[in-house]
């Protein structure tokens, strides 16, 4: 059995294989870069070893200060999660190398696996189908664009390695004459990213299907031979090529069709001598009955949570018991699908303005305790949420005997999971859950896209009452005076956790505060509705509402009349990536004129109006903090 594992990842992933650890008696040693120095996953291991001073993933990408903390812990094994080194070859064959065990399958399989190319070649082989597609030996932009001619628009242009929706673009218009531009620009955007992000910029051109349906297989196979499917998944609710909702069973699927899907995705694993978890991903036209194969991940997924809660297992145990050289804990005849689980990704960004990622400290963050309900998180109240990684905070998994009552029991838990000091996408998923195409099962990989209408946040009319802004006001006024006694909240049921009542007026407004509140925050409840006082502003922790604070401006600090400068500042801090613009440029509304890059993301911004660039005040690779000039603009004058 595996002594002392190392993980060398961050966040809910890590707190979740320290868990498995602990009941498997396994010792956890952590690691982390500067800005995770106070991080969930390095409080909760057993261990922790700083990896460098980079406060950015390049620290858990750095093998050689990885492979130095498992030599100085004394670790035998490395379990590398999911995201930066997971599907990294020459990662697992340094761990090889090294005489540690590597969770996961063996070097040469995720070289084969880890690069979409090759897998497709791989599946053609072993008569699986595949999404038509190029894969062009010649890489410049122009051997991409012919490779684009050929597949037919629309098509998506996507990076070999990795995933997570990383390095990818969609390429709708022609790639000669007045459009070619658009072809190029996605090239070059795919590849940009998916360097960053996997260190590999090889990229393939793939047709994009009408409306399928996103389905994955959950495959596991041992050193024995012996090798199973857990079934599958539907991913269908995507943002950016990035999942929101995953679920299991798919509704929009049968017996027949998910026996065939089921059958391909251990097929696969089958053809690659696969060993360990691995998750076959399928693009299904329901319609038609007929799927194809997209790629295979050879990790554990983000989204493993809902097949562990409907069939009963606990896959990263089996990942440790697996790789220290056990048989399968369970036969094919042993697993079954049992009831509904879905899971939601809760992630600091603001739906309201593009989704952009959301960085600072998490003033309150109290999870949802419901029957039912499982909660997979990286971080606590009191935490910073960094810039530098992914805006993932929680994973929130319902399970019922049917899909209604999961998705009630997800919805109430959502809207019980009050967040303050950023802004997160809970009440977008709200919407979403509520959407009567989504309820019916009905949705498809563009149902975000081509609802999003549906999903934007109409503007409130309804304003803090007047009597709770005075209750709250005199409570802030007669703060250092001694408190009533805490009483219970007028609720059943306390979501918050222990704050207590601190005073109550006659129009029923409830005044809480609490131990571990930072300085100068108060919440107050009124009816249905609930909100925290804090550093001078007002937010609203009921999800549903839209009662929150105004963002500070990200995209100018005046008003453009013509002739009067104004700017374009950085909504949140990142690395600028791109300068587009010089001065003396021309440039129209919406063009975009910087590429900041945050949170693993690039984030393209654009001036709000028509203008004429008068200063560039970044420089490509500068960190910048929020709210900091970018570009300066003076208004054209009106024609």
């Amino acid at each position: 059995m595996i002594n002392k594992l190392l993980i060398a990842n961050r966040g809910e992933i890590a707190v979740r294989i320290i868990h498995a650890c602990r009941e498997l008696g396994i010792r956890s040693v952590a690691v982390y870069s500067d800005a995770d120095a106070h991080a969930q996953h390095v409080r909760s291991a057993d261990e922790a070893i700083r990896i460098g001073p980079a406060p950015s993933a390049a620290s858990y990408l750095n093998i050689p200060s990885i492979l130095g903390a498992a030599r100085t812990s004394g670790a035998d094994a490395i379990h590398p999660g999911y995201g930066f080194l997971s599907e990294n070859a020459a990662f697992a064959a340094d761990c090889e190398e090294a005489g540690l065990i590597f969770v996961g399958p063996p070097s040469t399989v995720i070289s084969r696996m880890g690069s979409k190319i090759e897998s497709r070649r791989l599946m053609e082989a072993a008569g699986v189908p595949v999404v038509p597609g190029e894969t062009p030996a010649d890489q410049s932009d122009a051997g991409l664009r012919r490779a684009i001619e050929q597949v037919g628009l629309p098509v998506l242009v996507k990076a070999s390695a990795g995933g997570g929706g990383k390095g990818m673009r969609v390429v709708h218009q022609a790639t000669e004459g007045m459009h070619a531009n658009d072809a190029d620009n996605a090239i070059r955007a795919a590849r940009r990213e998916a360097l960053a992000a996997f260190g590999n910029g090889t990229l393939y051109v793939e047709r994009i299907l009408e409306r399928p349906h996103h389905i994955e297989v959950q495959v596991f196979a041992d050193d024995s031979g012996h090798s199973v499917h857990l079934f599958e998944r539907e991913c269908s609710v995507q943002r950016r090529h990035q999942k929101v909702i995953e679920e299991s069973p798919s509704p929009s699927i049968g017996p027949e069709l998910r026996d065939r899907i089921a059958s391909a995705g251990l097929a696969a694993a089958r053809a690659a001598g696969y060993r360990g978890a691995g998750t076959v991903e399928f693009l299904v036209d329901v319609e038609a009955q007929s799927f194809y194969f997209l790629e295979m991940n050879t990790r554990l997924q983000v989204e493993h949570p809902v097949t562990e809660q409907v069939v009963g297992v606990d896959l990263v145990r089996a990942q440790l018991l697996v790789a220290a050289g056990q048989p399968l804990p369970w036969q094919q005849h042993d697993l079954a699908q049992r009831g509904h689980a879905i899971e939601a990704r809760i992630y600091a960004e603001d739906p309201d303005r593009g989704f952009l990622p959301q960085a600072g400290p998490l003033l309150l963050y109290r999870e949802p305790r419901f029957p039912g309900v499982r909660v997979d998180s990286g971080v606590a109240e009191g935490d910073d949420v960094s810039v530098h990684y992914d805006p993932l905070l929680a994973k929130v998994i319902a399970s019922a005997e049917t899909r209604d009552l999961a998705i009630a029991r997800l919805t109430a838990a959502l809207r019980e999971f009050p967040i303050l000091g950023i802004r997160t996408n809970i009440p977008f998923l709200l919407r979403v859950l509520d959407h009567s195409l989504f309820r019916s099962g009905g949705m498809d990989t563009a149902f975000l896209d081509r609802e999003a209408a549906s999903f934007v946040e109409s503007p409130t009319t309804q304003g803090i009452p007047a009597h709770v802004r005075t209750v709250i006001d005199a409570h802030r006024q007669t703060a250092s005076s001694s408190l009533p006694a805490p009483e219970l909240p007028s609720r059943s049921w306390d979501p918050w956790g222990g704050i207590h009542r601190a005073s109550v007026d006659p129009t029923a407004v409830g005044i809480f505060v609490g131990p571990s509140f930072s300085s100068g925050v108060y919440v107050a409840s009124a009816g249905n509705r609930t909100w925290a006082f804090w550093d001078g502003r007002v937010y609203c922790l009921d999800a549903g509402s839209s009662a929150r604070p105004a963002p500070p401006p990200s995209t100018a600090r005046a008003a453009g009349q013509p002739g009067v400068p104004h700017a374009l500042i950085a909504p949140m801090p990142g690395t600028v990536l791109k300068v587009l613009v010089a001065p003396g440029a021309v440039v129209s509304k919406g063009e975009s004129v910087v590429i900041l890059e945050a949170m693993k993301m690039e984030l393209p911004l654009a001036a709000i109006e028509d203008g004429v660039v008068i200063g560039v005040r970044c420089k490509e690779g500068e960190l910048v903090d929020a709210d900091t000039t970018l570009i300066e603009f003076t208004s054209r004058p009106a024609t």
